[in-house]
């Protein structure tokens, strides 16, 4: 396994957060990951989000609402959260597409469900809640606010086996 997924966490308190938000469809002709970079979450319209703060650029890990991911399908979405360090997405529901290309990036894209959501949401205090993943374990732990909460999820073994080997490429050389 490559990555780590852990660490400080960023929330975006809206559902439906599309790709061109997540990277702007102008960027799509970049050549290379780094070229990204700078251009995370820069068209999100969210009150009380910078794109260019330092809690961004600290973010190793993002929770948010449902339906992440949404609209066009691109690799660039999960590339441009890769390239800055953001290996987990924390999330209701994903869109399909965005979901399958965090695996094969060999990123962690969790699901929760929605009251377990909205008790990450209530552990964060002045802006700070830290989490820590067990990808074999398939738990989530969250710290914040004084308190501690850790939660159960789902990935199915193929998924799981994206992600430990780093990624779909990574896989592939493994085994073929």
């Amino acid at each position: 396994m490559k990555k780590n997924f852990g660490g400080p966490a960023i929330l975006l308190d809206r559902s439906d957060i599309n790709t061109d938000e997540i990277i702007p469809a102008k960027y799509l002709t970049e050549v290379t990951k780094e070229a990204l970079k700078p251009h995370i979450l820069e068209d999100l319209l969210l009150e009380g989000f910078d794109p260019s703060g330092e809690k961004l650029k600290q973010a190793r890990a993002i929770i948010t609402r449902e339906n992440f991911g949404c609209g066009s399908s691109r690799e660039h979405a999960p590339w441009v959260l890769e390239v800055n360090g953001v290996h987990t997405v924390i999330a209701q529901s994903y869109a399909r597409i965005f979901r399958q290309n965090m695996f094969n990036c060999g990123m962690l894209a969790v699901e929760l469900p929605a009251d377990q959501i909205e008790q990450l949401f209530a552990l964060e205090a002045d802006g700070a809640i830290e989490i820590d993943v067990d990808v074999e374990g398939q738990i989530l732990t969250a710290k914040g606010n004084g308190r501690q909460q850790t939660f159960s999820f789902l990935i199915s073994p193929f998924d799981k086996a994206l992600v430990q080997a780093g990624g779909w490429v990574e896989y592939a050389d493994a085994r073929y």
